[in-house]
């Protein structure tokens, strides 16, 4: 049997690593999802197509393979922007898969049709057109820019007749150009190793491009021989285990948090940035430093091109290189001296411990301490993300999934069950606010249809927090910020799961418990006060 474009292409996303696929199907795609089941790709149907694409978001950051979203023509397409958008801020590889009418049909059938390339180009690596002569070389293309040095999101238009067209397998597979190399010897790497060596107050900020393994060994070794604290932005969380005694604690959300550390920052004689991309941070972070009085050493895999801060030197390549050209050769001593660092941990102590009284701080606290180190979180965006990220600790990257350039709310369900689905021994909490839960309700009928059995704890407090906060800071009157109470309790038992209300954090501590055992997925609504979040973070 001659294999058809949609074929060939399946087969390569198969070869790429790609085991699971997620969308939501229309009459322009059936030849492709059955070319994926054919290659072996699960295709997991999804409620919505931004659902779908987080869900695949989750998988790739556990496995480390690439996620595939498939959207039918015109609306499928449409629904999904956010999450390419989203993608393609946190650096994410995800290979959205569309289908679209023939080019010659376009000409003169309207219905649903629009031009998704023009659409798609501005927010993605590459967005291509499969043909079915070069359907190999087009797959190839896809997941190497997808996965290169700058990961993100890569789109690909298959038209009906291409899809099913006879295509010859016929191409090559080339994996993504490493970088690997690190600062060579010269001048900029001597100066700069010579900063590190006599460095007093050094300094680590790592970000997004650092969370890789070999990387983050690379970085531990790294603080532990130079003496230098670290600090991490919040999708960084767990690069170093954050139970070790350098470390810092994320930062980037928390205006209090950020008053404690933004000092010590200043305080650094010598700074390295490690992966770092300010995307993640707020205006407080353009230009933390001052590099006439500091001297700042960046690695990182792409240019400065955001102008958020300068460095003193940049080093583009590896960062796992990078970082072992830098160290030293021996162990560095007398490193803050002043003591400097160990106050901001205690004052960051002070401000975020775990809370008597109930309320959003209660809720984070009793969820760390009863869920299993090797949890893996996920969180929407909302003021209670700003707490959690505070107060949640990581022991390994990639265990607090969430959207960070974007901030996009609606992600935190669907990137838990991505991770479960990936890793079926972890335990896998959502944490969200109601209004984000209301957003994607229908995932947890997919939860029940996949019998992931996930734990969702929603902060109800029927307002949108942040924004609440923000508005009454403003002096500006209360508008289009509060709405009614849902019961989630009972929509997740309507929907196949189990549902319990609590309002004190023992009833959330049995709750949690029950979670871990259950066969089923729980949504634990945590009750909270409105503006129970003034003054937490």
């Amino acid at each position: 049997m001659t294999d058809r474009a949609a074929d060939v292409l399946a087969r390569r996303l198969y070869d790429a690593g790609c085991r699971h696929a997620f969308g939501i199907p229309g009459g322009e795609v059936l030849t492709l999802v059955d070319a994926l089941a054919k290659a072996g790709i699960d295709f997991i149907l999804a409620k919505h197509e931004n659902s779908a694409g987080f869900m695949a978001e989750g998988i790739y950051h556990r496995t480390g393979a690439p996620g595939i979203l498939v959207a039918t023509l015109g609306p499928g397409v449409a629904n999904a922007i956010n999450v390419v958008a989203n993608a393609e801020q946190d650096r994410v590889p995800l290979i959205f898969l569309t289908g679209c009418v023939d080019d010659d049909e376009a000409m003169t059938y309207t219905h649903q049709v629009f031009d998704h390339q023009q659409l798609l180009r501005p927010i993605t690596r590459a967005s291509l057109k499969l043909n079915a002569n070069a359907a190999a070389v087009v797959a190839d293309r896809a997941v190497r820019c997808a996965t290169g040095s700058r990961p993100g999101p890569v789109h690909i238009d298959v038209p009906i007749s291409v899809a099913v067209a006879p295509a010859s397998a016929e191409g090559y597979f080339p994996p993504p150009a490493p970088v690997t190399g690190g600062p060579v010897e010269g001048k900029e790497l001597k100066e700069a190793k010579q900063w590190l060596a006599s460095a007093r107050r050094p300094l680590v900020i790592a970000g997004l491009e650092a969370m890789d393994a070999a990387t983050s060994a690379q970085l531990t070794t790294f603080i532990e021989t130079t003496g230098a604290e670290l600090i991490t932005t919040y999708k960084a969380k767990g690069v170093v285990s954050e139970n070790h005694r350098q470390v810092l604690g994320g930062a980037g959300l928390s205006p209090i948090a950020d008053d404690i550390l933004l000092p010590v920052v200043r305080r650094a004689d010598v700074i390295v940035t490690v992966g770092y991309d300010p995307i993640e941070m707020r205006t407080g972070w353009r230009n933390p430093w001052d590099t006439t009085t500091q001297h700042v050493i960046e690695l990182t895999t792409n240019p400065n091109d955001h102008d958020m801060h300068t460095a003193s030197v940049t080093f583009v390549g590896n960062i796992e290189a990078g970082l072992k050209a830098l160290a030293p050769s021996k162990t560095s001593s007398g490193t803050w001296s002043d003591g400097e660092p160990e106050e901001a941990r205690t004052r960051l102590d002070a401000k975020f411990d775990a809370p008597d009284d109930w309320g959003p701080g209660a809720v984070v606290a009793v969820s760390r301490k009863v869920l299993p180190t090797n949890t893996t979180a996920s969180v929407d965006s909302g003021a209670h993300r700003i707490l959690l990220s505070q107060m949640w600790t990581c022991t390994e990257p990639r265990t607090l999934l969430q959207s960070t350039g974007l901030c996009t709310m609606g992600c935190a369900v669907p990137l838990a069950l991505g991770a479960k689905i990936a890793e079926p021994e972890r335990p896998s909490v959502a944490f969200i606010g109601d209004a984000g839960l209301l957003m994607i309700l229908g995932e947890l009928a997919s939860a029940a249809e996949l019998e992931l059995p996930i734990i969702v704890v929603v902060f109800v407090d029927r307002s949108l927090a942040l924004i609440d906060i923000k508005q009454r800071q403003r002096q500006l009157q209360n508008v289009g910020v509060d709405f009614g109470h849902t019961n989630f309790a009972a929509i997740a038992a309507a929907m196949g799961g189990n549902g319990i209300s609590v309002s004190s954090s023992a009833e959330l501590e049995s709750a949690l418990k029950d979670a871990l055992d259950a066969d089923t997925f729980t949504v634990i609504a945590a009750e909270i006060d409105r503006e129970s979040y003034d003054g937490t973070f």
